[in-house]
């Protein structure tokens, strides 16, 4: 499973250490949370300091990486959310 955590720290300007220190962690142990398997009550807490949705911070089933056959090149294809947050 992977989770956007970086690229939402991009997208609002916030430094992954400054992520850390609200949540009183350290980069090394989020990291590890995040590449095995973090708990809901580490998502949520993740999601509040960054005030997004829970589901935000998983990365769409929907990307995909294919290879050009011409020119070797990955070519990214990504699904978004919608912005709606009115649902």
């Amino acid at each position: 499973m992977e989770f956007r955590v970086k690229e939402i720290c991009k997208e609002k300007g916030v430094k992954i250490k400054d992520l850390c220190a609200e949540l009183g962690i350290s980069d090394v142990a989020l990291r590890k949370s995040l590449s095995t398997n973090p708990t809901v009550g580490t998502l949520e807490k993740i999601a509040k300091v960054l005030n997004v949705d829970v589901l935000e911070l998983f990365a769409p089933a929907g990307d995909v990486r294919i290879i050009c056959p011409h020119c070797g090149k990955v070519i990214h294809i990504k699904a978004e959310l919608p912005n709606d947050k009115t649902k």
